[in-house]
């Protein structure tokens, strides 16, 4: 095992402590989502992925201000945030969304999960399946206080930005936004670089929409943010799991001069939450979008 990462470059100094709610601390909630079970199916089969990134889905929920009555939460299974939001945030009726190549079509989906109480809880999501930059999504202009697109933009094959219109179409003035995807300037993919590894990630047997396709620097975050009509107001990086960085490239203290001014912009995910202020841009922006029209194509600073 290598040694700790030098402090310099260590993503955690960067954020604060990981959120706690309701008298239950966090370690504590992320143990009760690791029982989390959809379906009848064992809870072992989603343990793994709620032990790696509990502390997100509570980072997330953090950032969801008070007043917040309807939300759209995209992308919803396998319901951990929406676990979360029901425990935690009950006074918000939340509209689900997945994506399992039957756009239109409705659904649900049994869940159970060990409260941290020690009981159990059970219940039916429902949800509606929408391919979110294929189309109009099925809401009306305005509908929702806020709108969760967590972990989905990274997933977008050809059009991020047709998918950021519509929600700022769906929510209402003043509205929030929080979204989350992977860093792809996170620090284990500076210590991937410098190993010689490739970043990008593998071929899914789900297909394209099970892959990540376009990950995203904080820098990148923002702009896409504000070209869509959005205000951000909160946004930073940060670790959700310990970090293997020191393990990909055992040599990484070497960095730390060259790297400090970076530590805020180094950890595994984006965390981003933003008003809807404005009207978007309906071009889509150059850094993003190439072999299109030149009409269509709006001249981006970055």
């Amino acid at each position: 095992m290598a040694d700790e990462l030098p402090q310099a470059i260590d993503p955690r100094s960067y954020v604060g402590e990981t959120p706690s709610f309701g008298g239950f601390a966090a370690d504590r909630l992320c143990r009760s989502l690791e029982s989390l079970a959809l379906d009848g199916h064992p809870s072992g089969e989603l343990r793994a992925y709620a032990h790696e990134d509990g502390e997100r889905f509570l980072r997330t929920i953090d950032m969801i201000p008070p007043g917040v009555a309807k939300a759209l939460e995209i992308g919803a299974n396998p319901y951990f945030t929406t676990t979360l939001l029901r425990w935690l945030r009950p006074e918000i009726a939340v509209t689900a969304t997945n994506y399992f190549g039957n756009d239109g079509m409705a659904g649900a989906q049994s869940v159970r999960v060990a409260h941290p109480s020690g009981s159990i809880d059970e219940f039916r999501q429902a949800y509606v399946e929408v391919n979110v930059e294929a189309g109009r999504f099925p809401f009306d202009d305005e509908a929702f206080d806020c709108v969760l697109f967590c972990e989905v933009l990274e997933h977008m094959t050809n059009d991020p930005v047709a998918a950021l219109f519509e929600i700022w179409r769906v929510l209402r003035p003043g509205g929030c936004l929080i979204l989350t995807t992977p860093n792809v300037a996170r620090l284990e993919n500076v210590a991937r670089a410098l190993a010689g590894s490739n970043l990008y990630d593998p071929y899914s047997g789900y297909g394209p929409y099970g892959r990540h396709n376009r990950e995203y620097t904080r820098h990148e975050t923002v702009h896409l943010l504000q070209h869509c009509g959005f205000a951000p107001d909160l946004h930073f990086t940060a670790d959700v799991r310990p970090n293997r960085a020191a393990d990909i490239f055992p040599k990484l203290e070497r960095l730390s001069d060259l790297l400090a001014h970076r530590g805020p912009d180094l950890g595994h995910y984006i965390f981003a939450r933003a008003e809807k202020a404005g009207r978007p841009n309906p071009l889509r922006p150059s850094w993003l979008y190439r072999s299109l029209p030149e009409e269509m194509i709006a001249q981006s600073p970055i």
